[in-house]
């Protein structure tokens, strides 16, 4: 099983910039796919981001896109989720999860079989 861990949230103003990480570790499966899932208060989650583990194939929603990149560093294990142009609907808990076995450019993962346990970001002037 991996071991997720989520950090890089906080407050932010609308229009700002905020960059989250997702640190994999553990015992990796041979091919999965990292996503990032946004849980807006009071809304289900949704997966909002993704990306192969070998880090050459991204998708994203459409709400997000253009405005998120999600990336993976090539010497590390940890995944990064820079989001800008922030708004308030952005506001709520994000996870990461990994899903086994998924291929990440035939969708955003609607679920997740190892999970972090989230970051608060905030968005309000």
């Amino acid at each position: 099983q991996l071991r997720i861990v989520e950090s890089g949230g906080g407050l932010v103003q609308p229009g700002g910039s905020l960059r989250l990480s997702c640190e994999i570790s553990g015992d990796t499966w041979q091919f999965y796919t990292i996503a990032w899932f946004h849980q807006a208060p009071g809304k289900e989650r949704q997966g909002i981001a993704c990306i192969n583990n070998f880090g050459d194939h991204m998708n994203y929603v459409e709400s997000v896109k253009d405005r998120f990149a999600i990336s993976k560093d090539g010497a590390k294990g940890t995944v990064f989720l820079r989001m800008n142009s922030l708004k308030p609907a952005d506001t709520g808990v994000y996870y990461c999860a990994a899903r086994n076995l998924w291929i990440c450019s035939n969708g955003i993962p609607i679920d997740g079989d190892a999970w972090g346990k989230g970051t608060q970001v905030t968005v309000s002037s």
